[in-house]
């Protein structure tokens, strides 16, 4: 497939044609690709469209009746891991099919995926001539109805649930802290997150409860984001499997 072509390609997908083709192949370069090129790459824009994709949701589902500050907090956390933004990315617009990438980097066991679908918005809305409305036709309404089965079972929640779970518990809302391993080299770190500890609101150690999980372990992630979430799974299920026994 030749530039022109992918291009058009994309355009064809998404229904919107770029009158800036420049913005749009800049919202599909990878920063080494750029940088070995001598091109734009997608940084600026994935900044940008972070925003834009969080506004669009947060508007949508006020119109829809959500209301509870919690619930959009919820949201916008929803919209931050990158492997939500990666499931989008490949299952509703085949992003990794466009991509300008170096021919030794390998998208799959990176956040590429995700900061390209991000730069996408961010480029369409200033393609759009700052137009919202646009970016919500063109991307979020292809996967918004489908959103709770995305999201279903979503890692995001984990920590969500174990704060409800020790709120109930403890009657307080606590404070959970961790440590961080990382191995490897520093541009392709694993993460292990370790030594849980629950704290109360005066930051004290909460001794009894601590000591429950503080030999968990995270499995090896590829950013310290999913490392925590994965702890906080193991947490949840620990604590509930305690409490509830």
């Amino acid at each position: 497939m030749t530039e022109e072509d992918k291009i058009k390609d994309f355009e064809k997908k998404i229904g919107y044609e770029f009158n800036d083709k420049e913005l749009l192949k800049q919202a599909l370069t990878t920063p080494q690709y750029g940088h070995e090129h001598g091109v734009k790459d997608y940084e600026i824009l994935e900044t940008l469209g972070d925003s834009v994709i969080k506004l669009i949701f947060v508007l949508k589902k006020y119109k829809d009746g959500i209301r509870s500050p919690g619930k959009l907090t919820q949201l916008k956390q929803q919209l931050e891991n990158d492997n939500m933004l990666k499931r989008i990315a490949r299952q509703f617009f085949n992003l990794e099919k466009y991509i300008y990438k170096s021919e030794s980097q390998n998208i799959e066991r990176t956040k590429i995926l995700a900061d390209v679908f991000e730069a996408l918005c961010g480029a369409l809305f200033l393609d759009s001539g700052d137009n919202l409305t646009t970016v919500e036709n063109c991307i979020i309404n292809k996967f918004y109805e489908d959103w709770d089965n995305i999201v279903k079972d979503s890692p995001i929640l984990n920590k969500n649930q174990l704060l409800e779970f020790l709120q109930a518990k403890l009657r307080c809302t606590p404070i959970i802290k961790t440590n961080f391993e990382s191995i490897g080299p520093d541009n392709n770190r694993i993460w292990i997150a370790k030594k849980p500890r629950i704290y109360n609101q005066d930051n004290e150690l909460l001794e009894k409860i601590s000591s429950i999980i503080d030999n968990l372990e995270s499995k090896k992630s590829r950013t310290k984001k999913q490392a925590e979430q994965n702890l906080y799974y193991k947490m949840l299920k620990l604590l509930r499997k305690k409490f509830n026994s």
